[in-house]
């Protein structure tokens, strides 16, 4: 009898001390780094690494290990810029590619993750589409431009049908490896509180696969970006406009490095801003949700 009442007595404590230390996890206060330190941190580091880069690419020049033809300076691809920026069109061409794999990443969301969440969920639909994602997945996105332009001709369906066919199985399978790495304890005690169905995959499942399915997004961008690149070098016509891709073949047929150079840092400029805009800030956001990440 006395030592029942001991066992229950070193229970009660330990439920004590597990919700004092939840308590105290709970009164956790994120405190927003200042200014100076975020510029030292995130901001200085890149700048850094982009005057370096520079340096050399003139002490390049200077030491004429090419001809000019072949590596442009950095001065003459600024002359381009300032060229782009007095025609009015330098904006034009970020946003024609911009807008196109925005729109084409947003309509693979909206057809990734259902598909997702049915491969994940269904053992049957598993087996028949999932090695098939996996096989898409790996396939090169150029390599759908030519029968995408023999099927839809050379216009903005062809574009977004290599978006779709190149990001979709990246955001599905990055969704179906988040529901794998789901703890089956997580599962069953969402049933047991009635979470089924619709209510148990919105409040259970696609919460507790979030790190995947974030990961399955990037991914899914970066398809898309490329898909679009690809698509734009390959399918050039008055009708598509003139995109950050058009702009790549542009110079490769004129002949003109400074061109080529320019939208090869644009194209890898837009990449870096929409990472750091909207990627990095939603991944914050998941880590700081699972007390990952105590400071901003």
């Amino acid at each position: 009898m006395a030592s029942t009442e001991t066992a229950a007595k070193d229970t009660a404590q330990d439920l004590a001390g597990l919700e004092a230390g939840l308590d105290a996890l709970d009164a956790v206060r994120v405190s927003r780094t200042p200014v100076r330190e975020v510029l030292l941190r995130k901001v200085l580091p890149p700048a850094v690494a982009v005057v370096l880069v520079l340096v050399v690419w003139q002490i390049l020049i200077w030491a004429q290990v090419t001809d000019d033809y072949k590596l442009p300076s950095p001065s003459q691809v600024w002359d381009e810029v300032t060229d782009a920026w007095a025609q009015g069109t330098l904006l034009g061409y970020i946003w024609t590619s911009v807008s196109r794999g925005l729109l084409g990443f947003l309509l693979a969301l909206a057809i990734g993750t259902p598909l997702g969440l049915l491969v994940s969920r269904v053992r049957l639909v598993r087996a028949a589409i999932g090695p098939v994602l996996s096989g898409l997945q790996s396939l090169p996105s150029v390599a759908w431009v030519p029968p995408a332009v023999i099927w839809l001709g050379l216009d903005d369906r062809m574009m977004y049908a290599v978006i779709l066919l190149g990001a979709v199985p990246s955001i599905a399978n990055g969704l179906v490896a988040g529901v794998d790495q789901i703890p089956p304890l997580h599962l069953r005690a969402g049933k047991t509180l009635g979470a089924t169905g619709l209510r148990g995959t919105w409040h259970i499942v696609l919460p507790a696969a979030l790190p995947g399915y974030l990961a399955g997004l990037k991914q899914g961008w970066a398809f898309s970006w490329r898909s679009l690149m690809a698509a734009e070098i390959i399918a050039s016509s008055p009708d598509l406009g003139v995109g950050l891709g058009q702009l790549l073949e542009q110079g490769r047929e004129t002949s003109s490095m400074s061109m080529v150079f320019l939208a090869i840092i644009l194209i890898l400029t837009v990449g870096i801003a929409i990472d750091l805009l909207i990627f990095s800030p939603l991944e914050r956001w998941v880590l700081r949700g699972r007390g990952l990440l105590v400071k901003n």
